[in-house]
Parts: structure tokens; C-alpha cells; sequence
């Protein structure tokens, strides 16, 4: 397919991932439309829109780059704060309700598939790598497709119903909380509705206050890119030697080499020991978050890249159907137990929000409804899906390909 700008030409290609990636936060920041959006979203559609408008190729090695370089390093910054202990103890209810649209995810893969099956190709593969996405975002989609490897034409069309779809139910839960049903039916962080509605100008302040200059030193910024670089190499060289050396044949093993042979699992464990063995360094290491978040919004605009549009339309349409049933069984057992449980209608939609969009777009929607004390809570949140997303969507998908296929 001819393009505008060719595969090699590598400098115009970068150039325009970063600069996607960095107008979508400032979009993010500066309106009140891009935080209701999310960051996230503005910068995979920036990557859609290049490549179905054919200014950019959907293959170059650069895009390989993002995937096997920018996403490795930007695993361990976002997790430098993600102290389970800490976790556990600040995100309070909100974990609970995490919970349970976690739990929504596994069981909705399970219904999703059973459903489907013999409709769509792969589709074991595809709902662990769904499920995943579904509980820690995006970044835990890049690591199932990885361990399940399922057919490149497959990932490309499920990474557009998956965040097409996952851009569809961030408006949804946007809605819930403003609507009269829902907010006689549920307990309410914020009783009064009026005080919560965020002008372009409070929008602006809120997103960009969040995100503001912060202390930040050059010794921070080294440690935090050797760190990461650090991790991410012993992860690869570990990965690479566990791969030759663990035996296969049988469930056990197969399980255990999978685990320990593929380099984000490997981060994710190295990474959040070490915070848990060095909190009060971690803890004051700055940077961290602010590198890997613009790192994932690099990858969020690369995700969009390879997407068809008319090829979902016309060849895997039921894939918007598989996605749907997933994101709607999470919410439908999110508020079913928020409801049991006495969590507040703001908190469930955030920990919805965290479970399909990961941390960025939770906070994302917290600051732009102006629900200040749930930011940081709804930030843990999705760094708990990041750590344990990919072990739980292990369990999953190697269930769901055993059942179905």
C-alpha cells in the first residue's frame, strides 16, 4: 500500500509518533473534552487516523522499536510506585470494586468465548489477551500477545474493536455517574452533582495542576532511565535463558516456562520486589511516572497504527461483539458488587475505568469530574491491573484455549 511517508524513512516517522503522543496530552490538559476522552484514546486515534488515511505505512520498524524498547521501559517507571502495601492500604473501597470488574473481565472472557466459539478464529488466545487488556490496559495486551501469539491479523483487528469499544464505555462511564437512576440507586462520594460540574477553564487547571512541574532533579531522571533500562535488560537476558532451559511437555511445565521465560512478566516481578524491598527509595525517586506515562501514550499512538478500520468492518466484526460482551459483563459485576458492598457509584466507575483503560485514563476521568480524593486511589488501581493482569489472564486464556480451542 502506498503511503505519504515511506517505512524507512525513520526521523519524519518518529517525529510524528512522538508529536501525536505529545498533543494528546496537552489536548488532555488544556480542554475539558480531551480529559473526558482521555489522553489515551486522542493519541490511538492520532495512529488510526495516519495510517487509514494512508499518510504513514502500517509496518516500519520503528513501530517494532515502540513494542520491543519503549514499552519494556516504560513497565518498571509506572510501576516504581506500585508498593503493594501501599496499594492495598490508600486505594480502599476503590480496590474492592477493582475487584470485582476484575472479576467480570475473567468471567466475561469465559462468556464471550462459549458464546462466539467457532465464529471467530483463535479465540482462546484472543480472550486471554482480551482479558489481559480488560484488567491492566493496554500495556497488559502487549505482554499476552506475546505469551499467546495469536495470528498477526487478529491482534491488529482486536486492537481496533479493543479500543474502539474501550473508547465507547469511557463515555459510559462518565454517564452513570450523572444519571438520576444510578445516583438514587447508589451510595455517592459526591451527593451534589452541581458542584462536580468542571468548566474548560477548571478543566484545564485540574488536568494540568495533576500533571504540573514538579521537583525533579538530573539524578532522578538517571536513576529512573538506568533503572528501568536495568530491569528491563536482566528481565530479557533471565527470560532468554529460562526459555532454553525449562522443559516442556506437560501443563506444569509449559505453565512455569511461560512465566518465566517472557520478559514482561519478568519485569513486572523484578519490579515491584524491588519496590517492595526499597519503599522509601522508590518513593522518592522522581520521574518515574511522568517518563513512562508519556512512554504509553508513544504506544498508544503506535497500537492505532496497524488497525484497518473497513478490514474489522468487513472481515471481524464479530470482534466488536467479543470485546462488548467482556467490557459489559466487567461493568455489569462492578456495580452489582459496589452495590453490595457499600462502594460509592464514583469509586465502581473508576475502578471500571482502571480495569479497561489502566491508570492513565481513571486519574484521567477523576480530574475532569473534579473528584480529587479518588485520583491517586484510581491510580493504584490500575497498577494493581498491571501487576496482576497478566497473571491472572494467563490462568484465563490457557482455561479458555483448553475448553474451546
Amino acid at each position: 500500500m502506498n503511503t505519504l511517508i515511506s517505512a524507512d524513512n525513520t526521523w519524519v516517522l518518529w517525529a510524528l509518533i512522538i508529536g501525536s503522543a505529545a498533543i494528546s496530552i496537552v489536548l488532555e490538559q488544556k480542554y475539558s473534552w480531551g480529559a473526558k476522552v482521555s489522553g489515551a484514546i486522542i493519541a490511538l486515534l492520532f495512529g488510526l487516523g495516519m495510517s487509514n488515511l494512508r499518510i504513514i505505512p502500517t509496518e516500519a520498524a520503528v513501530y517494532d522499536a515502540v513494542w520491543g524498547y519503549v514499552v519494556p521501559l516504560a513497565i518498571p517507571m509506572l510501576l516504581f510506585k506500585a508498593d503493594i502495601r501501599k496499594i492495598w492500604r490508600e486505594s480502599g473501597k476503590m480496590l474492592k470494586a477493582f475487584v470485582f470488574a476484575a472479576i467480570g473481565t475473567s468471567v466475561g472472557a469465559f462468556v464471550a468465548t462459549f458464546l462466539l466459539k467457532g465464529a471467530i478464529p483463535e479465540l482462546g488466545k484472543i480472550g486471554g489477551t482480551m482479558t489481559a487488556s480488560y484488567i491492566g490496559g493496554g500495556v497488559n495486551f502487549v505482554a499476552m500477545t506475546a505469551v499467546f501469539k495469536p495470528s498477526e491479523y487478529l491482534v491488529n483487528s482486536t486492537i481496533v474493536a479493543d479500543n474502539l469499544v474501550m473508547g465507547a464505555f469511557f463515555f459510559v462511564y462518565m454517564y452513570i455517574p450523572s444519571s438520576k437512576f444510578f445516583r438514587k440507586h447508589f451510595k455517592l462520594s459526591y451527593p451534589n452533582l452541581d458542584n462536580n460540574v468542571v468548566t474548560n477553564d477548571e478543566a484545564e487547571n485540574k488536568a494540568g495542576a495533576y500533571w504540573s512541574r514538579k521537583e525533579m532533579s538530573l539524578k532522578d531522571i538517571a536513576l529512573t532511565v538506568a533503572i528501568a533500562f536495568g530491569i528491563a535488560c536482566v528481565s530479557s537476558v533471565i527470560g532468554g535463558f529460562m526459555g532454553g532451559v525449562i522443559p516442556e511437555g506437560n501443563f506444569f511445565f509449559d505453565m512455569i516456562k511461560i512465566i518465566f521465560s517472557n520478559q514482561y512478566f519478568l519485569i513486572t516481578i523484578i519490579t515491584v520486589a524491588l519496590v517492595a524491598l526499597f519503599p522509601n527509595f522508590f518513593d522518592n525517586l522522581a520521574g518515574g511516572q511522568e517518563i513512562g506515562t508519556f512512554l504509553i501514550y508513544i504506544f498508544f499512538v503506535v497500537i492505532g497504527i496497524p488497525a484497518s478500520v473497513m478490514e474489522i468492518i468487513v472481515n471481524s466484526p464479530l470482534l466488536f461483539v467479543f470485546c462488548i460482551i467482556i467490557a459489559a459483563v466487567n461493568l455489569l459485576f462492578c456495580l452489582i458488587g459496589s452495590k453490595v458492598t457499600n462502594i460509592t457509584l464514583e469509586e465502581a466507575m473508576l475502578a471500571a475505568n482502571a480495569t479497561v483503560g489502566g491508570p492513565t485514563t481513571a486519574a484521567a476521568m477523576a480530574i475532569s469530574k473534579g473528584w480529587e480524593d479518588h485520583v491517586i486511589p484510581s491510580l493504584l488501581c490500575g497498577l494493581a491491573g498491571y501487576v496482576f493482569g497478566n497473571f491472572i489472564a494467563l490462568f484465563v486464556g490457557n482455561s479458555l484455549i483448553s475448553l474451546f480451542g
